[in-house]
């Protein structure tokens, strides 16, 4: 008796222990991910961006309202659409100056006919009002970007982030991680963000941390290097789930 109660006792501890991204993706994420339509480029990145864990860590539900910011070509747009599912809704929200470049929605656009549950909204950052509030949003490899140009206005993205944001709501943020102690710098410098310093700013407009992960950081990358060297998708990244208190 002795002895089968040590093991259960074991076992529940492996249970425990077990890496909550392998638990944790659930039948709508999956299918998000092996959907058909997705290009073959895209796949073909998902051995390094891991965007089923990554999904699920960051909390995508079916039903959600997600916003999110800098879609690029939509690689992790679609995802989100179709792990949200009809019922919920995408917002790709794109800045005034870039749908004002020729073609820089010709992808969004392509994506939006195809998913009905995506939206795309023009806005400036600081100023931001979507049609409704969000329960979550979303930014992978961005964050350091948005230090960046004449007109950056980090704390005014930030609050504005917070305040689109249904209460309790989630900013998931992904990025580069630059070295330790690195700062601002870093961010036009290397295109990679100080893990402390976006915390810090996002404490500073009302977030709380809710949790932070790992799936994506990789020891080997040098952090006091342009995240292009290692390769884009193979870089050192944080991730960052900050709740809306």
């Amino acid at each position: 008796m002795r002895f089968a109660a040590v093991t259960a006792a074991l076992f529940a501890t492996t249970l425990l222990c077990a890496p909550a991204s392998a638990q944790s993706v659930s039948p709508a994420i999956a299918a998000a991910v092996a959907d058909a339509a997705r290009p073959a480029d895209d796949k073909a990145r998902d051995p390094m961006r891991k965007p089923a864990e990554t999904v699920a860590f960051a909390g995508v539900k079916p039903g959600m309202v997600v916003a999110e910011l800098g879609p690029g070509r939509g690689y992790y747009t679609r995802i989100l659409a179709k792990a949200v599912g009809p019922s919920g809704k995408v917002y790709a929200v794109i800045t005034t100056a870039q749908a004002a470049r020729p073609g820089a929605l010709d992808a969004l656009n392509a994506l939006a006919a195809a998913y009905p549950n995506i939206k795309i909204v023009t806005v400036d950052y600081p100023t931001m009002m979507l049609p409704e509030k969000a329960d979550l949003f979303w930014t992978t490899e961005n964050y350091h970007d948005f230090h960046n140009g004449p007109t950056a206005d980090i704390a005014a993205l930030d609050k504005s982030v917070f305040n689109n944001l249904k209460p309790g709501g989630i900013f998931y943020d992904e990025d580069h991680s630059a070295a330790p102690g690195a700062g601002l710098a870093a961010t036009s410098q290397f295109h990679r963000m100080d893990e402390a310093v976006a915390k810090s700013e996002l404490t500073a407009a009302g977030f709380r941390l809710d949790a932070e992960g790992d799936l994506l950081h990789n020891p080997a990358d040098n952090n006091a290097a342009s995240n292009s060297e290692t390769g884009h998708f193979a870089s050192d990244r944080f991730m960052l789930r900050m709740k809306r208190r």
